[in-house]
């Protein structure tokens, strides 16, 4: 055990959200060993590749910091993902103050993990409390493993006000996306569902990822679209491309169709970088459309980041926060979105999910106008 490490143990827990910065006497945070991790996912063979990669991916999901897992006696294994060999990797690195401090490339670079998100929320509860609903989640009409009662039965755990059911469109086959005949079935379920869960407080809003190809163009009839609540819209091809695709971005705020545009930059954690583009030009085309960009908060995506949400809010664009869930359990991803929010200092009237129901349904209807 390092000099002043057994000092620290005892205090770390105690303190856990005051050391978020990185110096050397202070054990990594579960970022810093996602780092570590991929890093030895570079440098390994056979299966410790697939263990580390794993792992890597997985520390964004712990609740808790390793760390303080380890300054509290308690077993890593604990974490999700972290089997005997992998906890004896990360103890030594917890443990060594002369560990290196690493460089984080683009492709793992501004990704919240969920113990710092906890650590940003609980120094501001009052944001959290702001609310409603989620607008980004996937059900069993598409490539989701839950029903659309079992997600709204989750949201109204969560005392929402509203979710959107965005099951994905008939142009992405590959996650099942939905026609125009199958988005009129799911209609009457979802009615169902409301009406089974009348009283509750919740209301399922009747909405899609719609797939945009490479020019910004949608997929489905727009009079199909014109019946549901909300339309979010998103890439999904070409997205390792490295031209500039300002021109892409712009058209598709531009389709009339469209009030959301979804995870846009389309990177995933230590697997895509996503596209590039004139940032300050795309928000500021939101803005003058008044149409929202997403915060999918999906721990592998966490798109935007904060990074990008800076240049948002400079631009005066509205934010949209959605879960991407594929299950239940996924809704508590919220906290991800939630957190790099307030970190970026995004506007509380500016986030469509801290907006009644009453007038999200007002700003739909003003935009379609504008759009028409």
């Amino acid at each position: 055990m390092p000099p002043g490490f057994g000092r620290l143990r005892f205090s770390y827990a105690a303190s856990i959200c005051r050391y978020s910065s990185i110096v050397q006497q202070i054990p990594p945070s579960n970022a810093e060993l996602a780092q570590m991790l991929a890093r030895r996912v570079e440098q390994s063979s056979g299966i410790r590749v697939r263990a580390f990669a794993r792992a890597a991916r997985s520390a964004f999901l712990w609740p808790e910091r390793a760390a303080a897992l380890a300054a509290a006696g308690r077993p890593l294994t604990e974490s999700h993902e972290v089997g005997p060999f992998i906890a004896r990797q990360m103890l030594e690195w917890i443990e060594d103050s002369a560990r290196p401090r690493l460089t984080t490339p683009a492709i793992r670079r501004d990704f919240l993990t969920r113990a710092d998100a906890r650590c940003i929320l609980a120094a501001c509860p009052e944001w959290s409390a702001q609310l409603r609903g989620d607008l980004q989640m996937h059900t069993l009409w598409s490539d989701g493993s839950g029903s659309i009662l079992q997600m709204a039965q989750a949201a109204t755990e969560r005392h929402y006000e509203y979710i959107a059911i965005t099951d994905h469109s008939k142009g992405l086959k590959i996650a099942g996306g939905i026609d125009e005949a199958a988005l009129a079935k799911q209609a009457v379920e979802i009615a169902e569902t409301n009406e089974t869960l009348r009283g509750s407080g919740l209301t399922v809003l009747r909405s899609i990822e719609m797939n945009l190809n490479s020019r910004g163009e949608g997929d489905m009839d727009r009079k199909a679209l014109a019946r549901l609540d909300l339309v979010l819209g998103a890439f999904h091809s070409s997205l390792r491309t490295k031209e500039d695709q300002t021109e892409r971005y712009v058209a598709a705020l531009r389709t009339p169709a469209i009030q959301i545009l979804g995870h846009r930059r389309g990177r995933i954690y230590n697997y895509r970088l996503g596209l590039k583009t004139d940032w300050p030009r795309v928000f500021a085309e939101a803005a003058k459309r008044d149409k929202a960009v997403e915060i999918d908060s999906y721990p592998d995506r966490q798109d935007l980041s904060a990074a990008l949400l800076k240049i948002a809010r400079e631009a005066g664009a509205r934010i949209s926060l959605g879960t991407d869930s594929h299950h239940p359990e996924q809704l508590d991803f919220i906290e991800l979105g939630l957190a790099a929010a307030l970190k970026a200092k995004i506007p509380a009237d500016r986030i469509l999910n801290f907006m009644p129901l009453v007038d999200l349904k007002r700003w739909v209807k003003r935009v379609r106008a504008r759009s028409r």
